[in-house]
C-alpha cells in the first residue's frame, strides 16, 4: 500500500502502522480503559439517516463557514495534536502548511514541537491555538502573549485533561516523550529504520513551546501521563477559564464541553464557542460521543456561540450529519495524525482532498447548495 491508495480512515491507519514504531503508533490509536468511548465515538453517527432531496439544481456546493472569526472554505479542520514530529519529522509545519493550502484552520497544542513563532512564519492561514492551563501562570500567560504577537485567530482551552486517562497502550508499550528504547520497545524502533533515522538526524525531541520555562518531557524521558499530571492544573475552575477569555480578548472556545449547562456556563464567561469533545476518547470511558450530546446543545444554545463537534469524523457523510444536527463546523485528529505519519505534508493534503471531495460530493446528493441548508430535517433518528 501507498499514499496514493489511502481512500479512507482505515487505509491512513494501515499505513502509518507499517511506517510507526509501534509504541508512536498505538499512541495514536489508543482509548482509555475499555475504548468504549472512543469506539462510541464513530458509531453514534450510525444511529441516524440523512434524507435528501432530489432535482435541486446544486451545481457546486458552497462548502464554506465561518468560526473564530475567519471564514474557512470547508466545514472541517485540524484538531490541536501534541507531538506531532513523533509522527513525522515535518510535524506541525506540515499540518500547518497543508491547512492553508485547503483554506481550513491549523490548530497548534501546548504540547507543540514547533514553536508559536516558526508557524506563524510559514503559514498565512487560519491559526487556533490549544491552551492548558499550567500549575505554573507564567507559562499559561506566556504562552497567550506569545498567540497574540504571532497572529493567531483563535484560541481554545482544552478543558477534560485534569488528570490524563487510562490509556492502557501506553503502559504497555512503554511509550515517553521523548521516545527512548526499552527492551520492550527496541525491535519495533529498530524494526523501522526510516522513521529512526529521519528522528536522530532532524530537529530534537523538545515540546518547543513550554522548553524555556519546564525541562518536564524535554531534557528527561517522561510519559505523557507523567507530564499532564504534573504541569497541568488539577484544580482549574470556571475563574480561571474566565481569566483566559478575558487575557486572550477574541474569538475562544473551550473544548471538552459535553453538557448543556457547561456550555451555558461557556457563554456566560464570555466564549464565542465550544468544542463538543471527550478528547477522542482518551480520557473517561463511557462518557457520551460528541455527536450523542451536539443536537440538543446547539437546540439550547446554538444561537448564541459557535458549536465545533470534535470526534469520531472518518468521512464526509459524518460531517454533513454533525452539520445537520447543529454544528457550526468539525474537527478532526486520529486521521489527519495516521495521514501525516504515512507522508508529511503531502498525507495530510490527501486526507484533506479526501475529505473535501467527499463532503462536496455527499452535498450534491443531498440537493444541498450550501451547508446552511443542512438542519433537523435532513436528519432522522432511528428508534
Amino acid at each position: 500500500m501507498n499514499l496514493k491508495n489511502c481512500y479512507n480512515f482505515e487505509d491512513f491507519r494501515k499505513l502509518a502502522k507499517k511506517k510507526l514504531p509501534s509504541p508512536i503508533f498505538h499512541y495514536i490509536d489508543g482509548g482509555a480503559d475499555d475504548e468504549i468511548t472512543l469506539r462510541r465515538n464513530t458509531q453514534s453517527f450510525d444511529e441516524c439517516d440523512l434524507v435528501p432531496n432530489v432535482l435541486a439544481s446544486v451545481g457546486k456546493p458552497d462548502l464554506s463557514t465561518t468560526v473564530f472569526g475567519k471564514k474557512i472554505d470547508m466545514p472541517i479542520f485540524l484538531s490541536p495534536t501534541a507531538m506531532q514530529r513523533l509522527y513525522h519529522h515535518e510535524g506541525d509545519k506540515a499540518s500547518a502548511k497543508a491547512a492553508e493550502k485547503f483554506g481550513t484552520f491549523y490548530s497548534m497544542s501546548t504540547m507543540a514541537n514547533n514553536t508559536i513563532e516558526e508557524i506563524s512564519k510559514i503559514s498565512n492561514g487560519p491559526k487556533l491555538f490549544q491552551l492548558y492551563i499550567h500549575k505554573d501562570q507564567s507559562i499559561t500567560d506566556d504562552l497567550i502573549e506569545r498567540c497574540r504577537v504571532s497572529g493567531f485567530d483563535g484560541m481554545c482551552l482544552t478543558v477534560d485533561t485534569l488528570v490524563a486517562g487510562n490509556r492502557e497502550k501506553d503502559h504497555r508499550t512503554g511509550f515517553t516523550t521523548p521516545p527512548k528504547l526499552t527492551l520492550e520497545s527496541f525491535m519495533s524502533f529498530v524494526t523501522h529504520p526510516l522513521w529512526l533515522f529521519n528522528y536522530l538526524t532532524h530537529a530534537k525531541f523538545e515540546l518547543a513551546n513550554v522548553s524555556k520555562k519546564t525541562d518536564k518531557g524535554t531534557n528527561i524521558a517522561k510519559s505523557v501521563i507523567e507530564y499532564i499530571n504534573e504541569q497541568y492544573d488539577p484544580a482549574m475552575n470556571w475563574k480561571d477559564a474566565e481569566y483566559c477569555v478575558k487575557k486572550w480578548n477574541g474569538p475562544f472556545a473551550l473544548k471538552g464541553i459535553m453538557s448543556i449547562d457547561d456550555a451555558k456556563r461557556a457563554i456566560d464567561i464570555g466564549c464565542t464557542a465550544i468544542m463538543i469533545s471527550n478528547h477522542g476518547g482518551r480520557q473517561l470511558d463511557g462518557s457520551r460521543s460528541p455527536f450523542d450530546q451536539v443536537k440538543a446543545i446547539s437546540d439550547a444554545v446554538g444561537d448564541k456561540l459557535e458549536i465545533i463537534l470534535d470526534g469520531g469524523i472518518k468521512r464526509g457523510t459524518h460531517v454533513l450529519k454533525a452539520l445537520a444536527a447543529g454544528a457550526t463546523a468539525c474537527s478532526f485528529g486520529r486521521m489527519f495524525l495516521f495521514a501525516l505519519s504515512a507522508g508529511g505534508q503531502k498525507g495530510v493534503e490527501q486526507v484533506l482532498q479526501n475529505m473535501h471531495n467527499e463532503i462536496n460530493r455527499d452535498m450534491i446528493l443531498m440537493g444541498c447548495k450550501s451547508i446552511k441548508e443542512l438542519n433537523n430535517s435532513k436528519l432522522i433518528y432511528r428508534k
